[in-house]
């Protein structure tokens, strides 16, 4: 097919589902095409739900000139990475499911949607005093380690890791729902929008010129309402 006869997402996704699953109970059109945030390489997810399926699996394909991410569930098994995706705090299919434009539905896709969409209004659990006392140490001893890194191999990795602890601890004590790669972004922004810019403003100056001063400030910044950096004193495990 040339690339000027290629299917609009819906059209493939359509055909997609009429060819490779015509008996499911119900099928969505979720990702990047349906939040208008498509790029060239953006891909089709297309979340199935059929009760003849005995348990989830992923499967990435290629049909109709589009890369299809397809996401299988039977009308139970969905519930499980509900359930996981809440524990992790990453909430990937209530997304996926929230966010999807249906294309197939036999009567079930509706209650999905509701049970997808009360997961993401009522938000991650809330960290212990215990937990947030960890993350602080870890964080600390992370930011030690690149203030005191003089191999610039080295310290672009620890900033990776900084950043990524940074992000985390900023939205789960805010009880915000964290993500990966661009979402770290995406999920900072939402919380935050300055914030988030300022984020990436101090690691983009870092990683530009090599000075650390603002990545410190605001490592330091986060920490502070919560007691700062912490080492001394610090106990994991001990009897």
């Amino acid at each position: 097919m040339r690339n000027g006869d290629k299917l609009s997402p819906i059209e493939a996704a359509h055909q997609f589902i009429k060819e490779h699953f015509p008996n499911c109970q119900g099928a969505l059109l979720a990702g990047s095409v349906v939040r208008g945030e498509a790029t060239e390489t953006s891909d089709l997810d297309i979340v199935i739900f059929d009760n003849k399926i005995s348990s989830s699996y992923r499967e990435s394909v290629i049909a109709y000139s589009w890369p299809i991410e397809v996401f299988v569930h039977n009308l139970t098994s969905y519930k499980q990475y509900f359930k996981t995706d809440y524990e992790r705090a990453r909430p990937s299919m209530p997304m996926m499911v929230s966010e999807g434009i249906i294309l197939k539905d036999n009567g079930m896709i509706d209650s999905i949607k509701k049970e997808a969409m009360e997961i993401l209004s009522m938000g991650p659990e809330e960290w212990s005093e215990q937990t947030i006392k960890i993350k602080r140490y870890f964080i600390t001893d992370v930011l030690d380690d690149f203030i005191g890194c003089s191999n610039r191999a080295e310290e672009i990795f620890i900033a990776n890791t900084l950043s990524e602890l940074l992000s985390e601890f900023v939205l789960r004590t805010n009880r915000q729902w964290i993500g990966t790669s661009k979402w770290v972004f995406r999920t900072l922004k939402k919380y935050d929008e300055e914030f988030a810019n300022n984020f990436v403003k101090a690691f983009d100056i870092y990683y530009k010129t090599g000075n650390k001063n603002e990545v410190i400030q605001l490592v330091d910044y986060v920490l502070q309402p919560y007691g700062g950096r912490l080492f001394d004193g610090f106990s994991l495990g001990k009897g």
